[in-house]
């Protein structure tokens, strides 16, 4: 029979149980810290390699219109899907493998892996055995200080409404075009929507509103958390079927056939 603990066992265990808090908190925080300085660590590097300087602002964005519209309704795109809608899966949906992409449209770095391997990505969901999942993050506005992220991911949004390929195809616009990291180009509304002139039918009327309006910037928010819950510690990352994709060889993005022989063999493939 079990008997009930003593004063002092109880004291012991209460103690315990608030180390126990204190160190799971801690270990929270580490991963929070982690990301920050795994990506911020991954710009500089591509930075130096450029002969940029890169400078690194860490406040956090104040700009009243933009956290009254995150704090707006919920407005799910469609076409969204994943939990709670904060994923976007472009692909066959019931391909039997699963290449997960994790990015943020500020981040200099994923530009970089875009530029090399964009087109093995699509390409690789011709054949109907791969789809990709986008898993997008805002977290570089608070790095680099600014709204890029989350204005270009709520534009994102109103272009997913419109169809995935819609998604895809600014998704591809907004890395060829992204901005310096010192500067917050994706913040600018209007330089969203010309953009967005670079996707044939992309701009319809509703779109232009949902834009202008920040109609998905609460479901910007939301998908933006959903990163933060993932684990993922920096952009970009791939993985395929669960497994890590490795993207960069020093300071170079591995070529596509690297890249491709990496999925396959991930994904069984090969």
């Amino acid at each position: 029979m079990a008997q009930a603990p003593s004063k002092q066992q109880a004291k012991r265990i209460s103690a315990r149980e608030r180390i126990q808090e204190a160190q799971r908190r801690e270990q929270q925080a580490a991963k929070r810290r982690q990301r920050i300085v795994v990506t911020v660590s991954a710009v500089v590097v591509l930075a130096l390699a450029g002969g940029v300087a890169l400078a690194v602002n860490s406040a956090s964005d104040k700009d009243d219109k933009a956290s009254a519209a995150a704090s707006a309704p919920l407005v799910v795109p469609a076409n969204a899907s994943g939990p709670d809608g904060t994923v976007v899966t472009y692909g066959k949906a019931d391909a039997p493998h699963t290449m997960a992409i994790y990015e943020d449209f500020r981040c200099p770095v994923c530009k970089h892996f875009e530029a090399a391997n964009g087109e093995t990505v699509k390409k690789l969901t011709e054949d109907g055995r791969i789809k990709v999942e986008f898993h997008l993050a805002a977290f570089l506005d608070k790095n680099l200080g600014g709204k890029g992220s989350r204005t270009a991911l709520a534009a994102a949004g109103a272009a997913l409404n419109e169809g995935v390929d819609k998604f895809k195809a600014f998704h591809d616009v907004l890395y060829a075009n992204q901005p310096d990291e010192r500067e917050d180009g994706f913040g600018d509304v209007d330089h969203l929507l010309d953009l967005a002139g670079q996707v044939p039918g992309l701009k319809t009327d509703a779109f232009v509103k949902a834009v202008t309006d920040r109609t998905y910037a609460p479901w910007a928010a939301k998908v933006s958390d959903a990163f933060n819950d993932s684990g993922v510690t920096g952009t970009p990352t791939v993985k395929v079927d669960g497994k890590q994709i490795t993207l960069f060889a020093g300071n170079a993005v591995v070529p596509p056939e690297q890249f491709t022989a990496q999925v396959k063999q991930a994904a069984g493939l090969q």
